[in-house]
């Protein structure tokens, strides 16, 4: 990746001048969708993206961001922050987790890997622990791919073999978690028909349990360390079936929220203890929410919690969730590689830098839009700020979360003229949404719409260029619906509320009084994505984008 095999100099744009403060703002989970009472931003007060959305028509326009556009495998597929955040800053597309998964146990490749061949160094002697999320939800892991991992090993030695399940209900319709267990448990029996000791050792909810991120509650990633490793749980079942009906009939209970529980022999002994000489990988492809369990089960020196003991094991992961902090060292299918990022070339031509946002979305805005790399490519260039979330609680009792605090720190760098770009996530529409709590949600939109107006109020007084866009959809449309767009119900008549990302395409506007005369969205890239972000946005810092980068989104016609 050195400057030998490319120049790190861009162009300059024939037909744009240099220098203007640009704000990048991204809102996450803000899609466009019919307008309805399950849409929040419509329902919401949201005048300033109101008025970037009815002001000119040639200064607003939607992308898709989803699928094939972020590097998915197939339409079907939705969105996430992760890829949609890769897009916005690669300005090319990659094949991203679920994809590269796929190509991988298609092929065949994964087990000739040098992560495979490091798990099955134990097959012999111990067991093959998997932990995930048990969902076909497509974000953070899939059914088929755990289902074709299990038969893989099978077929390569593994003896014996443990799954860890953590029910999802957020990316899937809560409730769904029992279907996914009765698969799974038909699956391991009839590996036991083979011979080979395989069954479902614990599990718990993906928001209770172990799948925290961004370091915001370390006691979730305990409660599944307690269960997974020391066999350890409130709860205490024969088998995985009965405990997620049984969990699921408390009052309130969710898949998301389901409590930890371990599964034990007919005298009380857990099955699936992690101990020395076991292999454990951990199956969810998406980095985000695996990242603090890979530190647990590999890092010697660890002070997060009490890990009790700490087992000999191999561990991989199904991808490597960290490129910088090289985490985990092993995992059995190699990550997209993806250098000259947007931000390292801007930097490499002076563009001074700032980006932020609050603890959730901290990571997409630095890690993801750098192609999946830590640190900085320029201290000197550039400066990130990471504001702490709100932790011990779910989203909407919050609602506005960081939105001001992040909107505070943008406008006080745009106000500072020390930066050239101020780069900055709302992550309200999509942490809010996932809750599903419609009125919570509203709140958020509306949050999130304020702290838009005080970063171009800033940009208005410097004199500066706005993009403002989004990275998939959520808040857009809160219900689930059958195939005529109408919401469904369940038995009791009450509409079925959708807590994942959507399919739906996201807003770009651009403007500010920077913007030079004449620049327009063009009217000849109609399927235009995410990846199409970087080019425009590096047109409008004065530069022309490397030749291999989609195409800008934006054109200059004379006056």
């Amino acid at each position: 990746m050195g400057s030998s095999d490319f120049s790190w100099k861009l162009a300059d744009h024939p037909k744009l001048p240099k220098g203007k403060a640009l704000a990048v703002v991204v809102l996450d989970g803000w899609g466009e969708a019919s307008a309805d009472q399950f849409n929040c931003i419509h329902v919401a007060e949201t005048p300033t993206m109101d008025s970037l959305k009815q002001g000119a028509p040639e200064k607003w326009r939607l992308v898709r961001a989803h699928g094939t556009a972020v590097g998915l495998p197939t339409e079907d597929d939705m969105g996430n922050s992760e890829v949609g955040h890769n897009a916005l800053g690669a300005g090319r597309i990659y094949a991203q987790g679920a994809k590269l998964v796929d190509i991988a146990l298609a092929t065949g490749k994964i087990y000739d890997g040098e992560g495979f061949k490091y798990i099955k160094e134990c097959f012999d002697a111990g067991t093959l622990h998997l932990i995930g999320l048990l969902s076909d939800g497509g974000v953070h892991s899939r059914l088929d791919q755990l289902q074709l991992l299990l038969k893989g090993a099978s077929e390569r030695g593994a003896k014996r073999i443990r799954v860890h399940i953590l029910t999802d209900g957020r990316d899937v319709l809560d409730g769904s978690s029992v279907g996914f267990v009765e698969t799974l448990e038909n699956d391991l029996a009839k590996l036991r028909e083979k011979g080979i000791d395989a069954r479902i050792a614990s599990g718990g909810g993906r928001m209770y349990v172990t799948m925290d991120r961004y370091e915001n509650d370390w006691e979730v990633v305990k409660r599944g360390w307690d269960a997974q490793v020391l066999g350890e749980a409130p709860h205490q079942f024969k088998s995985a079936l009965e405990a997620v009906k049984k969990l699921r009939s408390e009052p309130k209970a969710s898949d998301q929220y389901l409590p930890p529980f371990v599964i034990t022999d007919d005298n009380g002994k857990p099955f699936g203890p992690i101990v020395d000489g076991d292999a454990v990988v951990t199956f969810n492809f998406r980095a985000d929410r695996m990242t603090m369990l890979a530190k647990a089960l590999e890092y010697q020196d660890f002070d997060k919690f009490d890990r009790v003991r700490f087992p000999k094991i191999h561990y991989a992961g199904m991808l490597q969730y960290d490129g910088e902090l090289k985490l985990p060292s092993r995992y059995l299918v190699s990550p997209p590689e993806i250098g000259r990022t947007s931000g390292e070339y801007l930097v490499h031509n002076r563009v001074r830098t700032f980006a932020c946002s609050e603890t959730v979305k901290f990571g997409h805005v630095t890690f993801f839009w750098n192609g999946n790399r830590s640190g900085y490519f320029n201290q000197n260039m550039e400066e990130y700020v990471e504001i702490p979330s709100d932790s011990g609680i779910t989203f909407n009792v919050k609602p506005k979360m960081k939105a001001v605090e992040i909107a505070e720190k943008a406008r006080d760098a745009i106000l500072s003229r020390k930066f050239d770009q101020v780069r900055v996530n709302l992550p309200n529409g999509d942490m809010v949404g996932h809750t599903g709590d419609i009125e919570a949600t509203i709140v958020a939109c509306k949050a999130a719409d304020e702290a838009v107006k005080m970063i171009l109020d800033a940009i208005e007084q410097v004199g500066g260029i706005y993009v403002v866009t989004a990275d998939h959809g959520n808040a857009e449309d809160m219900v689930k619906r059958n195939k005529k767009g109408e919401p469904l119900l369940d038995k009791a008549g009450k509409v079925q509320i959708l807590t994942s990302h959507t399919l739906q395409p996201v807003p770009i506007a651009i403007g500010g009084p920077g913007l030079a005369p004449g620049v327009r969205f063009r009217k000849d890239v109609p399927n235009g994505g995410l990846a199409n972000v970087a080019a425009t946005v590096m047109n409008l810092h004065g530069f022309e984008a490397p030749s291999d980068y989609e195409t800008t989104l934006i054109e200059v016609v004379d006056n």
